[in-house]
């Protein structure tokens, strides 16, 4: 009873979180604060605190190519890994692969989230970054639609941008990019 009441806990600040993160957003109040941190280790570090929520037998599985040095908001970009890697778990199956890739260039720093889940039907892609947007084939797998609104803001509020490939059944790939100048 004690751990579905954390559960349950922890879901309602979830939720609650994310409309904070909205009313903020929409107000103009998120500042974002640029800094140099190493990328891999803010992965490493949110892949790790991610495994305690996978199913019995997913797996998280991170790559990592170039420079590790980045210019963003560690704090958004924390934010962001960790909403498409929860989504990658809760429509992923149980013996789903969740894969994060990052790959640094002189230019760009790339991020892509991948899963071998349920997918999302060419009809739902047009509203996927809608704010309460919920695919149709969802509709038993909890969520508030609000997550990748919430991503599409944070990569728009520091230049990058988002962009996903999906297949029903197959699963989704998010691949997010941004400009980078390497230290």
């Amino acid at each position: 009873h004690i751990a579905r009441i954390k559960s349950s806990v922890k879901n309602l600040s979830g939720i609650l979180d994310e409309f904070l993160s909205i009313g903020r957003i929409e107000d103009g109040r998120i500042v974002v604060h640029f800094d140099h941190f190493n990328i891999k280790e803010l992965i490493q570090s949110v892949c790790t605190e991610m495994k305690v929520i996978c199913k019995s037998r997913q797996q998280i599985e991170y790559t990592h190519e170039g420079h590790q040095i980045v210019c963003l908001d560690p704090s958004l970009l924390r934010n962001i890994v960790i909403n498409l890697i929860s989504n990658a778990i809760k429509f992923t199956n149980e013996e789903g692969i969740i894969s994060i890739h990052t790959s640094m260039t002189d230019t760009q720093l790339n991020l892509e989230v991948s899963d071998n889940g349920i997918g999302i039907s060419q009809k739902d892609q047009e509203h996927l970054f809608e704010r309460f947007f919920r695919a149709t084939n969802v509709t038993n797998i909890p969520g508030t639609g609000l997550g990748l609104h919430i991503v599409s803001k944070y990569v728009e509020l520091m230049d990058g941008t988002v962009k996903f490939e999906s297949e029903l059944e197959k699963g989704t790939t998010f691949i997010i990019t941004f400009k980078q100048q390497t230290v």
